[in-house]
């Protein structure tokens, strides 16, 4: 049976407990539920199906349980895989303090957005199908400048996670 994850937008441990999560997703008819960090990534099985039709199942079953739920953006582990082996950051020179993150999006980027987009340290390098990777260095003075840049860019309904935590959920 196929391994997905579910990177789940605006959770924090302040407004979903995991073990909360977890039952949700297995409510969902998913299987091998597991949580990783406390952000809002699900590791699950699941019978092939359309990533919408998973999103939906596991909307609808947050819904249901917590009655309250997180937008969801579910990728195969295959492809997030793949994904990091590309090492889609090697063409770029990049300090060795900046954080790399990947940004999960709906819908293919546009076909206008011309990349490099950079801001107060913060850039958007490269667009995959439906991922954008992107680098900056924290600055605690101006605080998330990277998420800023992103909203402007591509709108709110996306999710963004370390490229650290998302090799972590591929290999989960």
């Amino acid at each position: 049976m196929p391994r997905y994850i579910a990177f789940l937008r605006g959770v924090s441990p302040m407004n979903a407990r995991m073990p909360e999560l977890k039952r949700c997703f297995e409510a969902a008819g998913f299987s091998e539920v597991k949580t990783l960090l406390s952000s809002g990534n699900v590791v699950f099985n699941a019978r092939s199906s359309s990533l919408t039709s998973l999103e939906r199942r596991a909307w609808k079953a947050m819904q249901a349980e917590l009655g309250r739920s997180f937008d969801t953006f579910v990728r195969p582990a295959g492809y997030l895989q793949d994904l990091i082996d590309s090492d889609p950051y090697a063409e770029f020179s990049i300090a060795s303090s900046a954080k790399r993150v990947v940004t999960f999006l709906r819908a293919p980027v546009p076909a206008d957005v011309k990349l490099p987009i950079e801001r107060d340290g913060a850039s958007i390098v490269k667009a995959g199908a439906t991922e954008v990777f992107s680098v900056y260095i924290p600055d605690p003075k101006k605080g998330p400048v990277f998420m800023s840049l992103l909203e402007r860019t591509f709108g709110k309904d996306i999710t963004t996670r370390t490229l650290d935590t998302v090799i972590k959920c591929a290999r989960a």
